[in-house]
């Protein structure tokens, strides 16, 4: 007894006590994030294949393979051009939404939903819809495109529209969750911000560029480095539509490391190499960004 009332008097205070509701969301943090980057940094300068077998020590061999290997060099353009577009889409877009349906009415309510219901579906099942849309024989799309006497692109099939297709389905896809965010963060403006710029003659572009914008900077940095950050990840769009094709000119980072880890031929280690090449990119990228939008704004 005497060593309960000595562990309830240690938590007794608030600050010790936080400790143990934030314990569950440390334990799961650890499990599937902390030991799993552990691992793989490890698993990074081994020789080792997905049957664990023949395991060996290789040093920085791997990363020495992954500067001269085209496929990655390919696959990390690929990766960036990706973020490129689908970002600053996905923002100017989910913004733009936002800004328009930011009144709280019946009409707008049932558009921010029906926006955000391809948020919640998956991105596989998604994958297929579009694929089977799109499709040069049997989708819908290209169908109506020949009845009105055009010519139908063949969309993920071709090196030229693969990319610019799968940008397109992702920022369709997504941008209802940035519209979400930026709503709530319209919303939580002042109004007596508008009134007071419509007193001196402003007009809602001036409103939206003068008063929205700066107020929302916080929100969107919020969403460009989250976006960011997942689109650099992007791996279930590509894998489901073209496998990376046609001639690797949607591969990206993610999918080069699952081909390299979990098919032929099997390297572990060096989709290993891949990966951590992968969070250092996603740290010279989005550290900046934190840096510039919330750090210096403090």
């Amino acid at each position: 007894m005497t060593k309960i009332k000595q562990i309830k008097k240690y938590f007794n205070k608030p600050s010790r006590a936080a400790y143990l509701f934030l314990m569950p969301s440390l334990l799961i943090l650890l499990v599937f994030a902390i030991i799993p980057l552990i691992a793989s940094l490890v698993i990074s300068v081994m020789n080792m294949n997905i049957f664990f077998t023949d395991i060996s020590f290789a040093g920085v061999k791997n990363f020495i393979q992954a500067f001269q290997d085209e496929r990655f060099w390919n696959a990390l353009k690929n990766t960036v051009v990706f973020v490129a577009f689908e970002v600053p889409l996905q923002i100017v877009i989910g913004l733009l939404v936002a800004n328009a349906l930011t009144n709280t009415n019946f009409f707008n309510k049932m558009a921010r939903t029906i926006f955000f219901l391809p948020v919640i579906c998956s991105m596989a099942a998604i994958g297929i819809v579009w694929s089977i849309l799109l499709d040069g024989n049997i989708g819908l799309v290209p169908y109506l495109l020949e009845k009105l006497g055009m010519e139908s692109p063949t969309f993920f099939r071709d090196v030229k529209t693969a990319m610019p297709t799968v940008i397109g389905m992702t920022v369709w896809k997504n941008f209802g969750y940035t519209m979400s965010i930026l709503v709530v963060g319209i919303q939580g403006i002042s109004k007596s911000y508008y009134e007071a710029s419509e007193i001196d003659g402003a007009n809602k572009v001036d409103q939206f560029f003068h008063i929205t914008l700066p107020q929302l900077k916080s929100a969107l940095g919020f969403c460009v480095i989250t976006n960011t950050i997942g689109s650099l990840q992007v791996f279930d769009q590509v894998y489901v539509t073209t496998q990376g094709g046609p001639q690797y000119s949607t591969e990206t980072l993610v999918q080069y490391i699952y081909k390299t880890g979990f098919s032929q031929p099997y390297d572990l280690g060096y989709a290993s190499a891949l990966s951590v090449l992968l969070l250092v990119v996603i740290l010279i990228i989005s550290f900046p960004m934190y840096r510039n939008m919330f750090i210096k704004a403090d």
